[in-house]
């Protein structure tokens, strides 16, 4: 019996050092290859892109919802003093601002529905008062996500020209 304790301990802590592994390091390694998918499908960095309409024809990422009308932003705020100013139009409906990390977290997300928001975002305290929310980044790397209810494709083309407000721009503080 004592000769298979140490080949069990063994196992064991291979098996935790394993499963450690791949909570740790799984979300960093699945943002990285959904940054670079956006980035050549053409997802602008520092600018919402809004993508075509969503049917089972153009889903490449994840089950997105087809009554969504979505706008996507990369950014990297690697440069230091750098944030991004964040306008989202008005819309009468349901909308919301959400903000992904490179681990993949949703660090944050602000309602938007039947009014525009103000958002900036940065790494640091920012030495102005900034118009509408402060949003903390917890990596300098993600996604900002808008998300417009248009089940339609009547309002589907009206979220297309609602849109057309939403700013996502790099600055320097």
């Amino acid at each position: 019996m004592k000769r298979w304790i140490g080949p069990l301990a063994v196992t064991v802590i291979a098996a935790l050092a394993a499963h450690w592994a791949t909570l740790a390091y799984t979300p960093g390694f699945i943002m990285d290859r959904t940054l670079a998918t956006l980035k050549n499908r053409g997802i602008s960095q520092h600018a919402f892109t809004t993508p075509q309409r969503i049917t089972p024809q153009t889903q490449a990422v994840v089950r997105t919802s087809p009554d969504l009308f979505y706008s996507l932003c990369r950014y990297d705020l690697s440069k230091n003093g750098s944030a991004l100013r964040i306008e989202v139009g008005e819309w009468p409906y349901y909308q919301s601002l959400s903000f992904f990390d490179a681990e993949t977290n949703n660090f944050e997300t602000l309602r938007a529905t039947g009014q525009p928001v103000s958002a900036l975002l940065a790494m640091q305290d920012v030495p102005i008062e900034p118009e509408g929310a402060l949003v903390k980044a917890t990596t300098t790397r993600g996604v900002v996500l808008i998300r417009r209810l248009a089940p339609t494709p009547e309002l589907f083309e009206k979220a297309r020209e609602a849109a057309k407000a939403d700013r996502c721009e790099l600055i320097t503080l």
